[in-house]
């Protein structure tokens, strides 16, 4: 802390965070300390609480940097004798300027000191000391002190003063997955290696594989990070959270591992926030289907269903749908298991089946808190079926997902579940089925013709390609020379209307409810890719591989 103790301590008392009681028994037991480390040793304020008071006095931004990765080029800004020198960590990079953390506010010597020794144009945050020591510790090395992060079970033969090129090697790990738009990292045990996978666009792709001797040590780090789960428990699967920011991006990993043979296999889910703000137009929609879509999900009452396999953005386009409807004169809630991205303005309520908060259990509760709109994670059963069909019959919008391959499946599933016809007739009010296909990178993608086979599966003649824009991959540096770059959706919306819902009512087939969708104008998924090639959207090749079960 700063030397100027009486200074300090008085902005404490003016901002009432100590009494001047407190600080006098600070005085009294400062064994060979600062009043201030006294007042923190004694429990009367936190290092936080000193921080954030000073930086406020001095109009400087306090950041919490056990919250925060760095990319490894922001700390390359910094060599590691000036980092240890003036006990500073780079955090990141704004407007130009580079962000150089820093435990004293006050101290404007290092602050000129560092400015003219980069020579470029800084702009300082404050962080605890102990936050900017244990960070020196992760990106430069060091030995690990016991105040960070979470501390290592006794008696771990994993880690221990040697754990800074892990923690460094983990970091790196999660900056490279979301720089590469990864949605999902598998680090996966195999006899003789430690294999890296992400998940881009769909597709896994290997990476760079780490030593196998370091297999244990990082699998321990990413549970220590998640806060929740065991580094001594290795014989049963496990799931935790971990919340990082990467730059000035808040990301979200859920965190999973299950024994194998050879180790523990982990997988991480990328959580990215920013898709919360997803229009519908961002998840491919196209305009007519938009706005059949929206007539939907603004009607006040019914069920909405979003169906398809695991993987296929169901999730996404349920919040893209929240996002849309969130206004202040509506009230939402939410029943998942789990809550996957946390939205402003909503009442989300996370599923717990060991202590009774059951999808039912919790649906009977939030009726009760006068929603307008519900969404439900999914519908698995029965009693879930029921209480969301009755919902929907009292004046309430349900929105939730179904496992079905396509949209017309969805009634006959509700029906299998143990629904009665007549009530799913009367609920349902719309189905929307969708697959993801990858985006054609916007920068290199090229025109191109159809192949023959092309033309033949998609059922098409050169007379519907005189206003088309087929386009093919090419690659190059926006998206790291694979051709495509991010994914949307293709969609199939099957509108319940008034001759569907007799169709229900006297148990037609889906076949039968599928061909009279068809004839009311639905697209079939196959068809709404279709017309996505024929938009230079996306390539015939993934809308053939993605509808491969279309029935069409």
């Amino acid at each position: 802390m700063s030397p100027n103790e009486d200074y300090i301590v008085e902005i404490l008392l003016d901002v009432g965070l100590v009494t001047r009681t407190q600080v006098e028994h600070a005085r009294s037991h400062m064994k060979g300390s600062s009043v201030v480390e006294a007042l923190i040793q004694s429990g009367f304020i936190t290092q936080e609480d000193v921080g954030r008071t000073l930086a406020a006095q001095n109009g400087m931004e306090f950041m919490d940097l056990s919250q925060i990765v760095v990319p490894p080029n922001v700390i390359d800004l910094l060599p590691v004798e000036d980092a240890r020198r003036w006990k500073a960590v780079p955090v990141g990079e704004r407007e130009g300027a580079l962000l150089i953390a820093i435990g004293d506010p006050m101290d404007m010597q290092t602050m000129d000191d560092l400015a003219f020794k980069l020579q470029r144009e800084v702009e300082f945050v404050c962080a605890t000391p102990d936050a900017i020591r244990n960070s020196l510790i992760q990106y430069y090395g060091g030995e690990a002190t016991p105040t960070f992060g979470a501390e290592l079970e006794a008696g771990s033969d994993e880690a221990g003063a040697d754990d800074a090129p892990i923690i460094k090697m983990v970091s790196l790990l999660l900056v490279e997955a979301h720089q590469n738009r990864a949605s999902d990292i598998h680090l996966e045990p195999l006899e003789s290696k430690f294999r890296v996978r992400f998940r881009i666009d769909g597709v896994l792709q290997e990476m760079p594989s780490p030593p196998k001797k370091l297999q244990s040590a990082m699998i321990s780090r990413i549970k220590i990070m998640s806060g929740s789960m065991s580094i001594a428990e290795k014989r049963l699967p496990q799931d935790g959270r971990i919340q990082i920011k990467i730059g000035e991006k808040a990301i979200d990993l859920r965190v999973s591992t299950i024994p194998t043979v050879h180790g523990e296999s982990v997988v991480m889910r990328i959580l990215d926030k920013t898709s919360l703000m997803l229009g519908l137009p961002d998840l491919g929609f196209l305009s007519d289907d938009q706005a059949k879509f929206e007539k939907q999900i603004n009607l006040p009452d019914g069920i909405i269903l979003v169906t398809g396999p695991t993987g296929s953005g169901k999730t996404t386009t349920l919040y893209g749908c929240l996002n849309y409807m969130n206004k202040p004169d509506r009230k939402l809630i939410t029943v998942e298991d789990p809550v996957e991205y946390q939205m402003n303005g909503i009442n989300q309520v996370p599923v717990n089946a060991s202590i009774g908060m059951t999808f039912p259990a919790a649906l009977r509760s939030i009726l009760r808190q006068a929603p307008n709109i519900i969404m439900i994670g999914e519908i698995r059963d029965m009693e879930t079926a029921s209480i969301a069909t009755n919902a929907s019959l009292t004046g309430h919008l349900v929105l939730s997902t179904l496992h079905t391959n396509d949209a017309p499946s969805a009634i006959a599933r509700l029906v299998d579940i143990g629904i009665k016809p007549f009530l799913v007739s009367t609920s349902v009010r719309a189905v929307l089925a969708q697959r993801l296909v990858r985006r054609l990178c916007p920068k290199c993608k090229a025109p191109a013709e159809l192949s023959e086979y092309e033309l033949g599966m998609l059922r098409l003649d050169a007379g519907q390609l005189s206003d088309s824009h087929i386009m093919h991959p090419v690659g190059c540096e926006l998206c790291r020379g694979k051709g495509y770059k991010g994914r949307m959706g293709i969609f199939e919306l099957f509108v319940v209307d008034d001759e569907v819902r007799n169709m229900i009512n006297n148990n037609s087939s889906t076949i039968a409810l599928r061909q009279r969708a068809k004839e009311l104008g639905m697209r079939t998924l196959r068809e709404d890719g279709i017309r996505k090639v024929l938009a230079g959207m996306t390539t015939a090749d993934e809308v053939l591989t993605t509808t491969m079960t279309d029935l069409d």
